[in-house]
């Protein structure tokens, strides 16, 4: 470990308890976290200069630019950033998911953690949705809540993170906001359904109310089934998920923003049911193409032993005549990625994070 100033050690202190915290609180079906009001506020510069002391070996990270999508006049408010991200559960990334190109020292959670970190502080969400979040609540909630946000977790209910050794119990969707820029209105953990069946899937949706406009929206996170075969069981999951919008949105009333590891490429059912809902509704990552009508050529690029994996699976969902893209962030060349794919010892995921500047239509009444 690095020496460091007076003015950083105290920061440090933090940190390294969530590095080396190996300590699982008992499972919690946490929807909102205890009370964090006494922990002091963490400056999220000092932060990120301490990831980066204990990054000071690894590659820098890659440059990646966001593109102005904006069609209209500049609005008189501040954009509302989202950014989704599924993060890999550190169980499934050293356990189970068999990166054959991916060296375990660069899985290593001290440091893997801090990539994840610092890429959450280069952004600087307003709205950050993550999946495959298994070390919640020793290091996500501690630190994000110290850096403002509101913080909410629905672990699965059979989490395959449970079946690896040495574990840090489950993994599951988390949501966190600004909460100097948000009112939380309502919340909902929804359990997802297939054929009548509860499944192992899980969502979040809360109504936020912006504090600057007064306006309200609905953001939601989720992760939907994995795997070559369950294609209809996806798209029975994504038509429960859009009822369950429906209802909490008042039939599209109140704008809506869906993040989320679809694990189902453009050409799957579940797509089209979210292209085609009443809710009319728009991938975001749609309009960086020529046309605006083509998603990105891959989301995720990992190699297993049983190939190369590249594909299509994350997705930003919009209300798209109330909400307009400011801009996206550009997603990773193959010349950054590298013949290793992800993860690797410059980005910690094998997927890449998505990031949206938001914007309210001007016109309160043009919503559908």
């Amino acid at each position: 470990v690095c020496s460091m100033g007076n003015s950083t050690s105290r920061l440090y202190s933090a940190l390294a308890k969530t590095l080396s915290s190996s300590a699982v609180p008992q499972h919690q079906d946490c929807l909102e976290q205890p009370d964090p009001a006494q922990l002091d506020p963490i400056d999220p510069k000092d932060l990120l200069e301490e990831c980066q002391m204990v990054l000071q070996k690894r590659p820098p990270r890659f440059q990646r630019d966001f593109v102005d999508l904006k069609k209209n006049a500049a609005s008189n408010h501040r954009p509302i950033r989202v950014m989704q991200w599924n993060i890999l559960a550190q169980a499934l990334g050293e356990g189970k998911d068999n990166f054959v190109q991916c060296p375990m020292e660069a899985l290593k959670w001290e440091e893997r953690k801090c990539l994840i970190l610092e890429e959450i502080l280069a952004y600087k969400p307003d709205i950050l949705c993550l999946q495959e979040v298994d070390h919640y609540f020793d290091t996500f909630e501690p630190l994000l809540s110290r850096l403002g946000y509101q913080c909410t977790f629905f672990p699965k209910p059979w989490s395959p993170c449970l079946d690896v050794e040495q574990n840090n119990g489950p993994d599951g969707c988390a949501l966190f906001f600004l909460k100097d820029r948000f009112e939380l209105i309502n919340s909902a953990n929804i359990r997802l359904t297939a054929m009548k069946l509860k499944t192992n899937q899980v969502a979040i949706a809360q109504t936020l109310k912006c504090n600057e406009t007064g306006r309200l929206f609905c953001i939601a996170v989720t992760h939907l089934k994995a795997r070559t075969g369950w294609e209809r069981f996806r798209s029975a999951q994504g038509c429960d998920l859009l009822q369950n919008l429906k209802s909490i949105t008042q039939g599209a009333k109140i704008p809506l923003i869906i993040c989320g590891d679809f694990n189902a490429e453009p050409t799957e059912e579940v797509y089209r049911e979210f292209s085609n809902s009443s809710l009319n509704l728009n991938s975001a990552y749609k309009l960086l193409s020529p046309d605006g009508q083509s998603e990105p050529p891959y989301t995720t690029w990992k190699i297993r032993p049983s190939g190369e994996c590249r594909h299509t699976l994350d997705y930003i969902w919009y209300s798209q005549h109330a909400l307009n893209v400011n801009s996206a962030l550009g997603l990773l060349t193959e010349e950054q990625i590298g013949p290793n794919r992800l993860p690797s010892f410059n980005y910690p995921s094998d997927h890449l994070s998505l990031v949206c500047d938001f914007s309210f239509n001007q016109d309160p009444d043009r919503l559908l």
